[in-house]
């Protein structure tokens, strides 16, 4: 049986440029993010005869052991975003968060919903986690933020390869997307630093796991912690990490792939 995605029909562009191979892609890796994307995008024929609007989304958290997956949808004019001043002449311009300092991600952060035309928010718990898997956690994150934009995109530009939104929206995946398209670096910065500070705000409530710091991946402090005072309700009770610490391991929840989908039960 084919397992194969069923190709889009619905706008032009979705499938990404043949001539664009992993080898060209990997040559951008770095560099400031452009609008290669958006543009072919924009070049196709729209069925509605008006321009096409497209939603770069990225998330984080997807790794973490503790706290939401995040998802950020931005909208560009397709204007050249913001440039921070950096050392001396140099300029620090968007880019994957991840290739950021911290200290560059919070400008951007500042100034970015000023020059975007639009960007929302969305998030799943570690409870809505834990029921209903990683992927459809992501999925219900992503459609919560594409849903609270002021205009529904026509496109939605994913990181990676894996189209984990698919029907309705019209997805285009592109690999390296939040180094090659500001629209994604974009919703990749205010991700970042939106989880950040979210996960910096728990720090208080639960001292001694280090989520300022970590901001719930399994750094050492946090793994420490966990085994020592097991975990807090911010924490993913459906993970592996918790077959690695028997004090704890009966708190672990299992879903049933028998009884359906967020299914739970404590084994």
């Amino acid at each position: 049986m084919d397992s194969s995605p069923e190709p889009t029909h619905a706008l032009p562009g979705l499938d990404p440029d043949p001539a664009v191979s992993k080898k060209t892609a990997s040559k951008v890796a770095g560099r400031a993010a452009g609008y290669e994307i958006e543009d072919e995008l924009r070049a196709a024929p729209s069925r509605s005869g008006r321009p096409v609007t497209i939603a770069g989304v990225d998330e984080v958290g997807r790794g973490a052991w503790a706290g939401p997956v995040v998802v950020c949808a931005a909208v560009t004019d397709l204007t050249p975003p913001p440039v921070l001043q950096g050392r001396g002449t140099r300029t620090v311009s968007l880019t994957d968060s991840k290739l950021l300092t911290q200290a560059h991600r919070e400008s951007f952060a500042d100034v970015l919903p000023g020059w975007l035309t639009g960007h929302a928010i969305g998030a799943s718990s570690p409870e809505e986690i834990d029921e209903v898997g990683m992927t459809e956690a992501l999925r219900r994150a992503a459609v919560r933020a594409l849903e609270a934009l002021p205009v529904p995109p026509d496109v939605v530009i994913l990181d990676g390869k894996h189209d984990f939104l698919s029907r309705p929206w019209h997805v285009r995946c592109e690999v390296k997307a939040d180094q090659r398209s500001v629209t994604v670096a974009a919703a990749s910065v205010l991700a970042k630093v939106h989880r950040d500070r979210l996960m910096a705000g728990l720090d208080d409530e639960f001292p001694g796991y280090g989520f300022a710091d970590s901001a719930g991946y399994p750094s050492p402090v946090h793994q420490k912690t966990l085994a020592e005072f097991g975990p807090t309700p911010q924490h993913r009770l459906s993970w592996s990490y918790l077959d690695d610490l028997p004090r704890w391991r009966h708190l672990k929840k299992h879903r049933d792939p028998l009884a359906g989908e967020g299914q739970l039960s404590l084994l």
